[in-house]
């Protein structure tokens, strides 16, 4: 859909606006909200007046008990572990060789183990190296009880969900290069030697923190910015998230943007599906904005990882390298662009799918992996996730989506459009009852509306230290 018109914060709908070069913008919101054309001033007009005669306030106000509850939740979706700021060895650490030695056949065993054969290997702008692997040979067939399979054929979409299935737009910096992986086979970035180094231990690489839940989340490190619904069962979740380049101030810290699909008891037994963006130097080794999955089934205990960096999700596309960079990215005052992603549960066989994009599936998690989210969701979460180290004893520099405040409103602030969630009939619904909450809102805050336009939505960020955050 082209939405002929901008939206700001309090959901005023502003007409067509001429730039000092007499460009003329207006928002297709199908793959970027950037582009450039010659409008038709009465469609422009007419469109202003319907938007705006249908805006409606969001309704943000928050039970005592859901604060907690959420904050609970929040701690135990944690993305990594908080490191000292400090990275100058200890004064009596010894230089072992012969451990060094075997550590380094240990990372590379374990290369050897995630690292498929190729048939092809693509070298990407930004230094990835995209490894197409035959689909039968992906991670997720080391699984025992995937071992031997192959790829499910894809299931039916939820109702009320129209796909362009346009897959030749390009959404990721690989595939600017101009090649692509041949049929048959999945786009993988290949895990390099530092990759795995750069994590606390081999055992922990590619996973979240492992730790103690609390229910408070003001000290742990992580901080957050989000919208979720909660009270029902849910089947499947949909959004359309804006994507930044936010500053990260260390490599032990990262910001994302992402959804959670979410079940259990957010004890031991927590089930998670996860998908969006991030930044995080320590995963990656770098600060590009990366596409990335998760999932668990005990609260990130010994189960679960990013990516295909275990056996567990299993890819069907040949177009879209999970982990790697996203491009082009959102600028300040300038073009923005989002990603559409849709999570749900096929009906028939109770596996959890995913879409990327303009109706490109990517693959699926099996019903298998899974307890309580075998049968359904009990909350659905999006929103912004920061690690502040507080480096040198201040607040972290680290910027959460586009690094400035929701007040700033559109081609300013980040924001999530079109929150929809799936229901028992397989069917795409509006939210009903859609709640927010920034657990450090002088650092990053949030604030939701809704329209005719963009459904409900949100903006949310800020630019973690300020005079307001010490």
């Amino acid at each position: 859909m082209v939405a002929l018109c901008w939206m700001d914060l309090v959901g005023d709908m502003a007409p067509w606006t001429k730039t000092r070069k007499n460009i003329w913008y207006y928002f297709d919101h199908r793959r970027r909200q950037h582009q450039c054309t010659q409008p038709q001033t009465g469609l422009a007009e007419e469109t202003t007046q319907t938007i705006s005669s249908n805006m409606a306030s969001s309704h943000c106000n928050i039970s005592p008990i859901i604060p907690i509850f959420v904050s609970f939740l929040l701690v135990v979706s944690s993305v990594s572990p908080v490191h000292s700021s400090q990275t100058d060895p200890p004064a009596n650490q010894t230089f072992r060789p012969g451990e060094e030695l075997e550590k380094l056949k240990m990372v590379r065993d374990h290369l050897q183990k995630i690292n498929k054969p190729p048939l092809k290997t693509i070298q990407s702008p930004d230094g990835d190296l995209i490894d197409c692997v035959l689909s039968h040979l992906q991670p997720a067939f080391d699984h025992p009880l995937l071992r031997g399979q192959k790829p499910l054929d894809p299931p039916e979409r939820p109702i009320g969900h129209n796909p362009t299935g346009a897959v030749s737009e390009d959404y990721q910096l690989w595939s600017f290069s101009g090649e692509t992986c041949p049929e048959g086979t999945i786009p993988i970035r290949r895990t390099n030697e530092e990759d795995v180094l750069r994590a606390s231990s081999i055992q922990r690489f590619g996973r979240k923190a492992r730790r103690h839940v609390r229910r408070d989340s003001s000290s742990n490190g992580h901080e957050h910015a989000v919208g979720y619904v909660t009270g029902d069962q849910y089947y499947g979740a949909k959004a359309s998230i804006n994507v930044w380049a936010p500053r990260v101030a260390n490599q032990y810290e990262f910001s994302l943007s992402q959804m959670w699909v979410i079940s259990g008891s957010f004890g031991d037994d927590l089930n998670t599906i996860e998908a969006g963006w991030q930044v995080s130097p320590e995963l990656y080794g770098d600060n590009y904005p990366r596409f990335f999955t998760y999932w668990t089934t005990d609260a990130y205990q010994a189960t679960g990882c990013y990516n295909l960096l275990c056996s567990g999700f299993v890819q069907t596309n040949s177009r879209i390298a999970i982990g790697a960079a996203i491009s082009p990215t959102s600028s300040y005052k300038g073009g923005q662009f989002d990603i559409s992603l849709l999570v749900w549960k096929d009906p028939k066989h109770g596996n959890w799918w995913l879409e990327f994009g303009s109706g490109v599936l990517v693959g699926y998690w099996p019903a298998f992996l899974f307890t309580h989210l075998r049968n359904h969701a009990s909350m659905v979460q999006f929103g912004g996730e920061v690690v502040n180290t507080r480096p040198s004893g201040f607040h972290t520099l680290t910027q959460m989506g586009s690094g400035h405040f929701a007040g700033e409103g559109f081609g300013k602030a980040s924001y999530f459009r079109n929150l929809q969630v799936v229901d028992w009939d397989n069917s795409l619904i509006p939210l009903s009852n859609l709640r927010v909450l920034a657990d450090h809102p002088n650092c990053y805050d949030i604030q939701g509306g809704i329209n005719n336009v963009w459904g409900n939505y949100f903006y949310y960020g800020g630019p973690g230290r300020n005079v307001r955050c010490p």
